[in-house]
C-alpha cells in the first residue's frame, strides 16, 4: 500500500478557492482504479496550509492517476509543499 500524506501552503486569501478548484481532481481520485482514499482539506489552525492525504493499492494505480500532476496554473498557486510517499506493509486495526 502507498500514502502519499503532507502539506501545500497557498495564500491565506486563495486557499478556500483552491480547495474548491481541487474537487474535480479528488472525485476523479476516487474514482480511479486502486486508489482507497484521496483527501485535500484545509488546516484547522494554519489559513495558509492545505493537508494532503491519498491512499493507493499500487505504486501502478498512482502512476496511472497522477499522469503528469497540477496544471500550470494550479501548481502555480502553491507557495510551498512537503509532500512525501510512503510503503505500508501491513495494517491493523487501532
Amino acid at each position: 500500500m502507498i500514502i502519499i500524506a503532507g502539506k501545500l501552503w497557498v495564500d491565506a486569501a486563495d486557499r478556500d478557492s483552491y480547495l474548491v478548484g481541487c474537487s474535480k481532481a479528488v472525485e476523479q481520485a476516487r474514482a480511479a482504479e486502486g486508489c482507497l482514499d484521496f483527501a485535500l482539506s484545509a488546516d484547522l489552525v494554519d489559513p495558509e496550509r492545505i493537508n494532503v492525504y491519498e491512499r493507493w493499492e499500487t505504486d501502478e494505480a498512482l502512476a496511472r492517476f497522477r499522469g503528469t500532476g497540477p496544471d500550470p496554473e494550479q501548481a502555480a498557486r502553491i507557495r510551498e509543499a512537503e509532500v512525501r510517499k510512503y510503503r505500508i506493509s501491513g495494517v491493523e486495526a487501532p
